[in-house]
């Protein structure tokens, strides 16, 4: 396992730098991704105009703020994606926040695709859906804890959708949408500071 988070860690992107691929990819009229079709980069390009408001109106509770400045120990958050997952650009700019308020805390992004073994020891009901976020011990590389690809309430509209509707379609992904601008990055916050919380009890 720990090799496999060196290699992902290797050939991971900054914030900025996996920002700035996706919008290289997106003039090009591609995506992100072994699969390649017009819905994809579509997508993409809906996420690249979420992300850019996301990375102007996120703003951190007070209780968020408070346990991220009581951080102890470093930490490096690894997050798998691509930039045609609409939970990613949702999620992403809210971690990246995280990040950038405490000094304990690296956030690197890799491609899930570039990286299935990885993703492979990550799955969700045996599935690959990202984004996964996965807590590092800075100075061991191992992975403490890991989270995602939705909040509870999320996952919870999205299974209630599919087992009324069968299936996933384009009015859940728009419900979901509205769940997660109705929510303003709260419930993501406080989750995985639950999980990082707890973690630094197990670490100092």
């Amino acid at each position: 396992m720990q090799e496999l988070i060196q290699a992902s860690l290797q050939n991971s992107y900054s914030y900025t730098a996996y920002r700035e691929f996706v919008t290289s990819l997106i003039k090009e009229g591609k995506s992100t991704g072994n699969e390649q079709s017009e819905a994809l980069t579509h997508y993409s390009e809906l996420n690249e105009v979420r992300m850019n408001r996301l990375d102007k109106t996120i703003v951190l509770t007070e209780a968020v703020k408070d346990q991220l400045s009581q951080l102890q120990s470093n930490y490096i958050w690894l997050v798998l994606s691509e930039g045609w997952c609409g939970d990613a650009a949702q999620l992403l700019p809210i971690m990246n926040r995280m990040a950038e308020f405490s000094e304990k805390i690296e956030l690197r992004v890799v491609l899930r695709d570039e990286n299935e073994l990885l993703m492979n020891q990550f799955l969700t009901n045996g599935g690959k859906s990202i984004p996964k976020l996965l807590i590092l011990d800075a100075v061991t590389k191992t992975a403490i804890a890991d989270w995602g690809p939705r909040p509870a309430g999320a996952t919870k509209l999205i299974q209630d959708y599919k087992s009324t509707h069968g299936v996933v379609d384009e009015t859940a992904k728009t419900n979901l949408q509205k769940w997660y601008l109705q929510d303003k990055g709260i419930s993501t916050q406080n989750e995985i500071m639950t999980l990082v919380v707890k973690s630094e009890k197990a670490l100092v």
